[in-house]
Protein backbone atom coordinates (compact mmCIF):
# COMPACT_ATOMS: atom_id res chain seq x y z
CA UNK A 1 0.00 0.00 0.00
CA UNK A 2 2.85 2.40 0.88
CA UNK A 3 4.54 1.65 -2.45
CA UNK A 4 1.39 2.59 -4.39
CA UNK A 5 1.03 5.75 -2.34
CA UNK A 6 4.66 6.68 -3.00
CA UNK A 7 4.30 6.06 -6.71
CA UNK A 8 1.23 8.27 -6.86
CA UNK A 9 3.02 11.06 -4.99
CA UNK A 10 6.07 10.74 -7.24
CA UNK A 11 3.85 10.77 -10.33
CA UNK A 12 2.24 13.99 -9.18
CA UNK A 13 5.65 15.53 -8.57
CA UNK A 14 6.94 14.38 -11.94
CA UNK A 15 4.04 15.67 -13.94
CA UNK A 16 2.93 18.71 -11.98
CA UNK A 17 6.09 20.56 -12.92
CA UNK A 18 6.69 21.77 -9.39
CA UNK A 19 10.27 20.51 -9.36
CA UNK A 20 12.73 22.58 -11.31
CA UNK A 21 15.32 20.86 -13.44
CA UNK A 22 18.39 19.79 -11.55
CA UNK A 23 21.90 20.26 -12.81
CA UNK A 24 25.00 18.35 -11.80
CA UNK A 25 27.81 20.88 -11.68
CA UNK A 26 30.87 18.74 -10.96
CA UNK A 27 32.00 15.23 -10.12
CA UNK A 28 34.95 13.31 -8.83
CA UNK A 29 35.33 10.09 -10.77
CA UNK A 30 37.59 7.30 -9.58
CA UNK A 31 38.55 4.87 -12.34
CA UNK A 32 39.86 1.38 -11.58
CA UNK A 33 42.27 -0.53 -13.76
CA UNK A 34 44.46 2.42 -14.76
CA UNK A 35 48.12 1.44 -14.78
CA UNK A 36 49.84 4.25 -16.67
CA UNK A 37 49.42 7.73 -18.13
CA UNK A 38 48.31 6.22 -21.45
CA UNK A 39 45.38 4.57 -19.67
CA UNK A 40 44.46 7.88 -18.09
CA UNK A 41 44.69 9.65 -21.43
CA UNK A 42 42.48 7.03 -23.10
CA UNK A 43 39.85 7.48 -20.39
CA UNK A 44 40.03 11.27 -20.58
CA UNK A 45 39.73 11.20 -24.38
CA UNK A 46 36.69 8.93 -24.16
CA UNK A 47 35.01 11.15 -21.57
CA UNK A 48 35.64 14.32 -23.60
CA UNK A 49 33.40 12.98 -26.37
CA UNK A 50 30.39 13.66 -24.12
CA UNK A 51 28.85 17.02 -25.00
CA UNK A 52 28.04 17.87 -21.37
CA UNK A 53 31.66 17.61 -20.15
CA UNK A 54 33.23 21.03 -19.59
CA UNK A 55 36.68 20.25 -18.22
CA UNK A 56 38.57 17.25 -16.89
CA UNK A 57 41.51 17.37 -14.49
CA UNK A 58 43.17 13.96 -14.03
CA UNK A 59 45.05 12.99 -10.87
CA UNK A 60 47.26 10.07 -11.90
CA UNK A 61 48.38 9.33 -8.32
CA UNK A 62 44.82 8.64 -7.15
CA UNK A 63 43.26 7.49 -10.46
CA UNK A 64 40.78 10.34 -10.11
CA UNK A 65 39.24 12.69 -12.63
CA UNK A 66 37.80 15.99 -11.44
CA UNK A 67 35.06 16.79 -13.93
CA UNK A 68 33.13 20.01 -14.38
CA UNK A 69 30.01 20.03 -16.50
CA UNK A 70 28.73 22.62 -18.93
CA UNK A 71 25.97 24.83 -17.63
CA UNK A 72 22.50 24.21 -19.06
CA UNK A 73 23.48 20.75 -20.34
CA UNK A 74 21.84 17.63 -19.04
CA UNK A 75 24.37 15.30 -17.46
CA UNK A 76 23.84 11.58 -18.02
CA UNK A 77 25.58 9.60 -15.28
CA UNK A 78 25.18 6.31 -17.16
CA UNK A 79 26.95 7.75 -20.21
CA UNK A 80 29.94 8.65 -18.02
CA UNK A 81 30.15 5.03 -16.85
CA UNK A 82 29.79 3.77 -20.42
CA UNK A 83 32.63 5.99 -21.68
CA UNK A 84 34.92 4.73 -18.91
CA UNK A 85 34.02 1.14 -19.83
CA UNK A 86 34.52 1.90 -23.56
CA UNK A 87 38.07 2.97 -22.70
CA UNK A 88 38.59 -0.45 -21.08
CA UNK A 89 38.24 0.45 -17.40
CA UNK A 90 35.68 0.54 -14.58
CA UNK A 91 34.16 3.19 -12.36
CA UNK A 92 35.34 2.71 -8.79
CA UNK A 93 33.43 5.66 -7.37
CA UNK A 94 31.45 8.64 -8.59
CA UNK A 95 30.73 11.51 -6.23
CA UNK A 96 28.95 14.51 -7.71
CA UNK A 97 27.62 17.90 -6.68
CA UNK A 98 23.91 18.01 -7.46
CA UNK A 99 22.24 21.41 -7.48
CA UNK A 100 18.70 20.86 -6.28
CA UNK A 101 15.92 23.44 -6.37
CA UNK A 102 13.40 22.67 -3.62
CA UNK A 103 13.46 18.96 -4.41
CA UNK A 104 11.26 17.01 -2.02
CA UNK A 105 12.56 13.67 -0.76
CA UNK A 106 9.62 11.55 0.42
CA UNK A 107 9.48 9.34 3.52
CA UNK A 108 10.90 6.43 1.51
CA UNK A 109 13.89 8.49 0.25
CA UNK A 110 12.54 8.88 -3.30
CA UNK A 111 12.85 12.18 -5.17
CA UNK A 112 12.35 13.46 -8.70
CA UNK A 113 14.43 16.31 -10.08
CA UNK A 114 14.05 17.28 -13.70
CA UNK A 115 13.85 14.05 -15.67
CA UNK A 116 15.83 12.03 -13.09
CA UNK A 117 14.55 9.92 -10.22
CA UNK A 118 16.79 9.47 -7.18
CA UNK A 119 16.54 7.02 -4.32
CA UNK A 120 18.42 8.40 -1.33
CA UNK A 121 19.64 5.66 0.95
CA UNK A 122 20.31 7.92 3.92
CA UNK A 123 17.98 10.90 3.47
CA UNK A 124 14.24 10.86 3.93
CA UNK A 125 11.40 13.35 4.44
CA UNK A 126 13.27 16.52 3.61
CA UNK A 127 13.64 19.18 0.96
CA UNK A 128 16.97 19.48 -0.83
CA UNK A 129 17.93 22.93 -1.97
CA UNK A 130 21.24 24.09 -3.38
CA UNK A 131 24.46 22.13 -3.79
CA UNK A 132 24.39 18.62 -2.35
CA UNK A 133 27.38 16.29 -2.60
CA UNK A 134 26.26 12.69 -3.12
CA UNK A 135 27.83 9.39 -4.12
CA UNK A 136 26.23 7.12 -6.72
CA UNK A 137 26.09 3.63 -5.17
CA UNK A 138 24.51 1.73 -8.07
CA UNK A 139 25.98 -1.37 -9.66
CA UNK A 140 29.00 -0.52 -11.85
CA UNK A 141 29.54 2.73 -9.92
CA UNK A 142 31.17 0.98 -6.96
CA UNK A 143 33.26 -2.18 -6.73
CA UNK A 144 31.53 -5.53 -7.14
CA UNK A 145 32.20 -6.49 -3.52
CA UNK A 146 30.93 -3.12 -2.25
CA UNK A 147 27.77 -3.50 -4.36
CA UNK A 148 27.17 -7.01 -3.05
CA UNK A 149 27.57 -5.79 0.54
CA UNK A 150 25.29 -2.79 -0.08
CA UNK A 151 22.68 -4.99 -1.81
CA UNK A 152 22.48 -7.14 1.32
CA UNK A 153 21.72 -3.99 3.36
CA UNK A 154 19.40 -2.20 0.93
CA UNK A 155 16.01 -3.86 0.73
CA UNK A 156 14.74 -2.09 -2.39
CA UNK A 157 13.65 -3.90 -5.53
CA UNK A 158 15.07 -1.06 -7.63
CA UNK A 159 18.59 -1.49 -6.27
CA UNK A 160 19.29 -4.77 -8.07
CA UNK A 161 19.03 -3.36 -11.61
CA UNK A 162 18.63 0.39 -11.09
CA UNK A 163 15.08 0.57 -12.39
CA UNK A 164 11.59 0.72 -10.98
CA UNK A 165 8.05 1.38 -12.06
CA UNK A 166 7.13 5.05 -11.90
CA UNK A 167 3.64 5.88 -13.09
CA UNK A 168 3.46 2.46 -14.75
CA UNK A 169 6.64 3.04 -16.75
CA UNK A 170 10.01 1.36 -16.22
CA UNK A 171 12.27 4.21 -15.10
CA UNK A 172 15.98 4.55 -14.28
CA UNK A 173 16.41 5.23 -10.58
CA UNK A 174 19.81 6.42 -9.33
CA UNK A 175 20.67 5.34 -5.81
CA UNK A 176 22.55 8.01 -3.89
CA UNK A 177 24.19 8.36 -0.54
CA UNK A 178 24.70 11.82 0.92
Amino acid sequence: MNTIKNLIILSIVLFAGKVSAQQISSAELQVTGLTCSMCSQATEKSLKTLDFIGAIEPDLNKNLFAITFKKDKTVNIDQIRKKVEDAGFSVGNLTAVFNFNHTKVDEQGLAAAGTNVYQFLNAKSQVLNGAVKATVVDKNFISGSAFKKKAAQVKLASYADGTGLINGKKTRIYHLSI
